[in-house]
């Protein structure tokens, strides 16, 4: 008996990490990936290329830890290819109660939390293992609260000093997202994937599906016996072709990134974000000319927490990333980036709250300074929708918003086990549109995601 015929839609990291482990777990051979552009180069190009295993909720956590898992296997048959490192997730704050957080630590750990959560000061202080080598099969697991205030001098000293708090996510860290992408694309080349560039304009079901294809040379059309929707942004327009209406949303999101001359960021500095809601450091001239412009005058007023700093491009490197995704407004979708020339000033200022010698750059951003975007689409309640999708044959792998390159694994190996009836996971229900039916589940995650990346 033939194989089906599968055709992804969409060759981001999501779509190909599907194709993957669609070849790799299950021997399809049958496998087309259909994209208006070339692959890697559209969401999954503006990639933070990071990873963690931080949620409040056990059923993340679990999706998370497999898909670290399995990068983990990646890296070690390619001899790191793909640069995997491991410094973890700083998350730090001014407050000294963080009850809130810990908790929140505490369910997403469950019963695991016991061991994994380290509480460092006084005559544990000693005992908090440094970060300085990068090499992920070194590095602990686990959770780090430190609240000892010479402690966190000692090993996050380029912080403000009013932090008293910092939470260390051990497993978390760095790795080339294009560089697992092309991995996995030299296997698929191997086991016989086939490549169409062009733009899908629509899908006829009868019996199977007919997709109509639009590129610059020509129209086509495809059959398929199978489809996956993993078209990231455009997802649910993808979706709509089929009669189904996805609940998600799209914001943009923007980062930039900049050659640090100056130094202002250790190179050996985890991923580390500020939690704290802050006023943006104007000067008072500029936060009274924003406040007298009605559009600009949210700059001037507090602004959430949640931005980032990390340095880029390994311990030999230079740059530094920084991103804050403060942009809560729904929008539809476009090919064509939306940046906002004020945004590098607002992210390093807001940054410099957190690592106060990025102030030497007020003013002086590097010439080839890099600001780019993507689209953040997510369900109201920051989970993926990966599974059945519509009508029989019809799969989704999507919103993945702001950790897609992170579980990318987990999430095209859940798909392809799907497709292929395999045994999944007990937490795949949850994962896909099945869980909506579940209230209390619900209820629980929409009080909280809130603040997670």
């Amino acid at each position: 008996m033939s194989k089906p015929h599968i055709v992804v839609i969409g060759s981001g990291i999501i779509g190909i990490a599907t194709a993957y482990y669609l070849a790799k777990n299950h021997g399809q051979n049958r496998i087309t990936l259909v994209d208006r552009g070339q692959p890697m180069a559209f969401t999954s190009a503006q990639s933070g290329e990071n990873y963690r295993n931080w949620w409040p909720h056990p059923t993340m956590v679990a999706f998370t830890n497999r898909s670290i898992d399995l990068l983990e296997e990646i890296a070690r048959d390619s001899g790191n290819r793909i640069n995997m490192s491991r410094r973890g997730y700083a998350l730090a704050t001014r407050k000294a109660e963080i009850d809130e957080l810990v908790e929140q630590l505490h369910d997403g750990l469950g019963d695991s939390a016991e061991h994994l959560l380290r509480f460092r000061g006084g005559a544990t202080a000693n005992s908090y293992a440094a970060f300085d080598n990068p090499d992920w099969e070194c590095a602990p697991i686990g959770v780090d609260i430190v609240q000892h205030a010479g402690l966190i001098k000692e090993r996050f000293p380029s912080f403000d000093p009013d932090v008293r708090a910092v939470v260390h996510i051990r497993r978390g860290g760095d790795i080339s997202g294009q560089q697992l992408g092309m991995y996995m694309l030299d296997y698929l080349k191997e086991a016989g994937l086939t490549r169409i560039t062009g733009e899908v304009n629509n899908i006829d079901y009868c019996d199977g599906f007919r997709i109509e294809i639009a590129s610059d040379k020509d129209n086509s059309s495809l059959a398929a016996d199978r489809i996956v929707n993993a078209a990231g942004p455009f997802a649910d327009r993808i979706a709509a072709m089929l009669g189904v209406v996805l609940p998600v949303r799209h914001t943009f999101q923007q980062k930039i990134a900049f050659e640090d001359a100056k130094g202002a960021i250790p190179r050996a500095l985890p991923f580390s974000i500020d939690l704290d809601d802050q006023l943006v450091d104007w000067t008072d001239e500029d936060r009274e000319m924003l406040l007298e412009e009605p559009n600009l005058s949210w700059l001037a007023e507090k602004m959430p927490g949640a931005i980032h700093c990390r340095p880029d491009g390994g311990d030999g490197g230079k740059w530094v990333k920084l991103g804050w995704a403060y942009n809560e407004n729904p929008a539809v979708a476009t090919w064509e980036p939306q940046l906002d020339e004020a945004f590098p000033d607002i992210v390093l200022r807001g940054a410099a709250r957190l690592n106060p010698a990025l102030k030497a750059y007020y003013g002086r951003l590097p010439r080839a300074m890099h600001h780019y975007g993507g689209w953040y689409t997510m369900t109201e309640e920051n989970w993926p929708l990966i599974g059945p999708m519509g009508p029989d044959g019809a799969f989704m792998n999507c919103a993945h918003s702001g950790f897609g390159t992170m579980v990318a694994c987990a999430a095209g190996e859940l798909c392809a086990a799907t497709i292929a009836k395999a045994p999944l996971p007990d937490i795949a229900g949850q994962l896909s549109m099945l869980r909506y039916a579940d209230k209390e589940l619900m209820l629980r995650l929409h009080k909280a995601n809130k603040g997670i990346l």
